[in-house]
């Protein structure tokens, strides 16, 4: 039977569509954008995004986005707001409009009360000479030469191009505030995100006495192999202070059995270890232990303070388990 590749056609004529929007979008910024970034910077209330249907959808993204960077936003239904929502706002807020005819009845009766409240507006819109562009402060523009749809009516370009705008708002205003990789954790303390950005090794780590592998540099083998059998294959060689001084895994032993035999068994730890081993420190983000893991093929990490005294360990399948990977 012969496959009809219309649908595969027709998706990629969408997304090329849209991917052309985009890269208008892209050339069309202008100071207008500058100025409203600006406008955002200072506003000392929060930003009260609205928009009616897809745009409204729209609307709701970008004020979570906007919140999650460090802006406060909330999302306002336009008729919802005629009908007692209008008391969130304050005259320390921005308002942004979103609509891409301009025209919407919701926002004609809205965008007035808005005005007389004194707040600065900002459009969001496809029609330069539209009513909610003559009423508003700033006009973030977006050009659209037509719809995906291929009636040119159901909102996907334009849908396309306000998330693209909202997005390139938010990190726009989050790097003039300087928001940091920290602040973004104490905003996304759950879920995959969080676990990535602010849980740390220390967390993580096995501290117990029988958890943590160790072995002397003058343990004989068999004192080795039984550390590792009960430690998951693997041990830290310290010395009497208790600094690291190498590591052995079960990979060791079995290369080194392969290699010398029952000779094996009359070496001390320090004779088969592997000096200088892969550490890490128990203030370092358990996301870049996995990383560290991957990078030298190993499944466990010792951690070791500022004086390299072994004080724990990591392994990866812990890190799997708590979804940090």
């Amino acid at each position: 039977m012969a496959i009809n590749n219309g649908s595969i056609e027709e998706g990629k004529r969408v997304i090329q569509v849209e991917i052309d929007t985009l890269k208008e979008l892209k050339d069309s910024l202008s100071e207008e954008f500058q100025r409203a970034v600006d406008l955002l910077l200072k506003v000392r209330g929060r930003v009260i995004v609205s928009g009616v249907g897809k745009s409204g959808i729209v609307a709701k993204k970008i004020a979570s986005t906007l919140t999650s960077l460090g802006t406060p936003a909330i999302f306002v239904h336009p008729t919802e707001s005629l009908h007692g929502d209008l008391g969130i706002v304050s005259n320390e807020d921005v308002f942004i409009a979103i609509s891409k005819s301009g025209e919407s009845d919701e926002f004609h009766f809205l965008i007035p009360i808005i005005k007389r409240l004194d707040i600065p507006i900002i459009s969001v819109t496809s029609k330069k000479e539209s009513e909610l562009a003559r009423l508003s402060d700033l006009v973030l523009y977006i050009p659209i030469k037509r719809e995906a749809c291929p009636y040119d009516l159901a909102p996907t370009s334009s849908t396309t191009s306000m998330m693209a705008l909202g997005d390139a708002l938010s990190i726009a205003l989050m790097k003039r505030k300087n928001f940091k990789l920290e602040d973004f954790a104490a905003f996304h303390p759950g879920g995959t995100i969080g676990k990535k950005i602010w849980l740390k090794v220390r967390d993580m780590m096995l501290t117990d006495e029988d958890k943590v592998p160790r072995v002397y540099m003058e343990s004989p083998v068999g004192e080795v192999i039984l550390e590792m059998t009960r430690k998951r294959g693997i041990t830290s060689v310290i010395d009497e202070q208790g600094i690291i001084k190498g590591v052995i895994t079960d990979g060791d032993l079995r290369r080194l059995l392969e290699k010398m035999g029952a000779a094996l068994l009359s070496k001390t730890a320090g004779e088969i270890m592997t000096e200088n081993p892969k550490t890490i420190d128990k203030n370092a983000l358990a996301v870049d232990a996995a990383h560290k893991m991957e990078k030298y093929g190993i499944t466990a990490l010792i951690v070791v303070d500022e004086d390299k005294k072994v004080i724990g360990i990591i392994h990866l399948h812990d890190l799997m388990r708590a979804r940090v990977v």
